[in-house]
């Protein structure tokens, strides 16, 4: 029993787990998670190249797309070397204290991710409700803080967390049910008392994916109620157009994230392959989708493509 006994000084390694119950189905799975990390990587690279390159992009609301593709690039970076090394190589040890980095950045993103939505929703709001202040109140200091608020903000709500867990003794068999660590998935391993990192990380979901999603849908009620004051039918289509690409970046965001919990919080006696199907949905697709919407959806960021598709053939 005593060789099972693990604290922070012990420093346990974790036991990745790729898909549990669909071990032959392994490699395909990683043939497509290489699809998903391939248009992710390359299809944020090519929004942020678009938004430097034109002029005329050089606006709010493309400063919060740029920091959109910033973040999905960190989501798809921090879980690529696990995912790699347990799929492809087979490698599925990881160290306490990779594995607490891995859980840090993997939060730390996803946090910032909400904040990033909620920032553009008000962005939508200005635009739509308070079309004459939008240069006033949107300036380019005033989108600088609010990225750094963000940014701030998640920081400090994922930095306790890795030290809450070293102090708790780790005493079962330390396996994951991810190729990743994620806290919700470790808080399950520790012998000791639970019940302060349970109030933590309640605390942080309610005040962060709780809180923004509560602003966001407050923002498009407002913008609805603006929106159908207009006489035109036409001119209120082409408003409500304009926020297409942020609400389908919310929808992809925010449904599988509560797919997750429903399925964490109901659906204990289903396969496990299904918990961890719906967390690379969660992780991936949000990613992967984001330039593909925005790029569609987007006429600026259409032309911009455009260009520099052009420009790479001569």
């Amino acid at each position: 029993m005593e060789d099972n006994l693990h604290n922070s000084s012990g420093l346990p390694p974790f036991t990745l787990m790729g898909l549990p119950g669909l071990e032959t189905s392994q490699h395909w799975l990683f043939l497509l998670l290489g699809v998903l990390y391939t248009v992710s990587i390359v299809g944020n690279a090519l929004i942020l190249f678009i938004i430097k390159e034109e002029q005329s992009l050089h606006q709010p609301m493309y400063y919060f797309l740029s920091l959109l593709s910033v973040n999905d690039l960190g989501v798809s970076f921090s879980t690529l070397p696990t995912v790699l090394t347990t799929f492809c190589f087979h490698l599925k040890e990881i160290s306490f204290d990779s594995c607490m980095a891995q859980m840090f950045f993997i939060h730390f993103f996803s946090f910032t991710e909400s904040g990033i939505l909620l920032a553009m929703s008000f962005d939508c709001y200005v635009a739509i409700c308070n079309p004459l202040w939008y240069a006033t109140v949107l300036t380019d200091a005033q989108v600088l803080r609010m990225g750094m608020s963000v940014i701030i903000r998640s920081f400090c709500m994922v930095f306790p967390l890795p030290f809450l867990l070293k102090r708790l003794l780790f005493c079962k068999a330390n396996v994951l049910s991810h190729a990743y660590c994620l806290h919700p998935d470790l808080i399950h391993l520790p012998c000791g008392d639970i019940t302060i990192n349970n109030i933590f990380g309640l605390f942080i979901v309610i005040s962060t994916f709780g809180l923004d999603s509560a602003l966001i849908l407050l923002s498009y009620v407002l913008i609805l109620s603006s929106v159908l004051a207009i006489a035109s039918r036409e001119e209120r289509l082409k408003t409500l157009n304009t926020c297409v690409s942020h609400i389908c970046a919310v929808l992809t965001f925010y449904v599988p994230m509560i797919g997750v919990s429903i399925v964490a919080r109901y659906g204990r006696h289903a396969p496990k392959y299904v918990h961890t199907l719906l967390s690379l949905i969660y992780l991936f697709v949000p990613p992967m989708l984001n330039p593909v919407i925005y790029s569609i959806k987007t006429k600026e960021i259409r032309i911009g493509l455009h260009k520099t598709l052009l420009a790479t053939k001569f």
